[in-house]
C-alpha cells in the first residue's frame, strides 16, 4: 500500500486501527465497525490525547514527547472502514502511524487523527480512559452525532 494514497475514505481491507478514546470500549468498537474484532494493547508513540471542548470524547495530536496508551483493532473490512469514517466525521484524519505492542515490537496501523484546523476545539485537558468509563460514556452514547452517521 502506499501510504501518501492513505486517508479518509480510502478502503483498507483487512487493516488495523489504534484506537486511543471511546472506541477503546469493546461495545462501542463493535456497534461503530458491524464486527465484533480482535484487539491488543499498543501505545503511540510522539502523540497526546486531549478532551474536545464540550465533549466526552478525546483527539490526538502530534507531540513529540508525547505517548497515548489504546488499543489496536485488527482485520477490519472495507465496510468497516466506511463505517467507521462515517462515525470519526469532519474532525478527525484517518493516517498511519507506528505502534508499540507490549512485546516491544512496532507496527503501521491507522489512526483517527485530530485535524490541525480544529485544533482551538482541544482543550488543555488530558483525556483519561478509567474517567470515560466512569464519567462519560453513558452520556457519550446518548449524544454524540457520529452514531446516526453510521448507518
Amino acid at each position: 500500500m502506499n501510504i501518501s494514497d492513505h486517508g479518509a475514505g480510502t478502503a483498507s481491507p483487512c487493516h488495523d486501527l489504534f484506537t486511543y478514546g471511546s472506541l477503546m470500549c469493546g461495545d462501542i468498537m463493535t456497534e461503530v465497525a458491524g464486527a465484533q474484532l480482535r484487539a491488543t494493547p499498543a501505545v503511540l508513540p510522539g502523540y497526546r490525547r486531549f478532551l474536545v471542548r464540550g465533549e466526552q470524547y478525546p483527539g490526538v495530536v502530534p507531540d513529540r514527547g508525547g505517548t497515548v496508551a489504546g488499543l489496536v483493532y485488527h482485520g477490519i473490512d472495507e465496510a468497516g472502514w466506511a463505517r467507521l469514517d462515517r462515525f470519526e466525521g469532519e474532525l478527525y484524519d484517518r493516517r498511519p502511524v507506528t505502534v508499540r505492542y507490549e512485546n516491544g515490537s512496532g507496527a503501521m496501523v491507522d489512526c483517527y487523527v485530530f485535524r490541525p484546523e480544529f485544533a482551538s476545539r482541544l482543550t488543555e485537558i488530558e483525556w483519561e480512559y478509567t474517567a470515560f468509563l466512569r464519567d462519560g460514556k453513558a452520556l457519550f452514547q446518548q449524544q454524540y452525532r457520529g452514531f446516526k452517521a453510521i448507518d
